[in-house]
């Protein structure tokens, strides 16, 4: 097994946004180990902050002329947002050609999987903080995401 700068750098940056403690990993011409007694970040559902949520919707009107504004628009502020709490692949189905696992309207409750991340080939579903109702899915499936970046909105309830 070989492992350049890039793998490293990747498998790190997962290993940070993972509750994993310590991971041990061999190859043929190298040994890793990485420990840390940190504990696991636990928000994965924030509210949305009212000025930088307009500045988004603003910055991302251009960029999505061909929709229609969502009906919520005017009241984001009560809105909350459902964050990547890793870099990753964004899946909204199960596996591919099944029902995914919420769409725009959908009732959720509080641990519901509502997504998957993949990292590393890895499958972590996302649960849901809080109960509500599914107002926008803002990512497509099958996109890469960032750490922190907003995937969907949801209308506590």
């Amino acid at each position: 097994m070989q492992m350049d700068q890039q793998a490293l750098r990747e498998l790190l940056e997962f290993l940070s946004s993972s509750d994993i403690q310590e991971l041990k990993l061999e190859g043929d011409d190298f040994r890793l180990e990485v420990r840390r007694n940190m504990p696991a970040p636990q928000a994965v559902m924030l509210p949305a902050p009212a000025a930088p949520m307009v500045a988004e919707v603003a910055a991302a009107a251009p960029a999505a002329a061909a929709s229609p504004p969502p009906a919520a628009a005017a009241s984001r502020g009560d809105l909350v947002e459902v964050k990547a709490p890793m870099v990753g692949t964004f899946y909204r189905s199960p596996a591919p050609g099944e029902a995914p696992f919420v769409e725009v309207g959908s009732k959720i409750s509080n641990g519901q999987a509502v997504c998957i991340l993949e990292a590393m080939k890895l499958m972590n579903e996302l649960e849901a903080e809080i109960s509500g109702e599914v107002v926008e899915i803002l990512v497509e499936n099958g996109t890469p995401v960032e750490y922190n970046q907003v995937l969907m909105l949801v209308r506590p309830s």
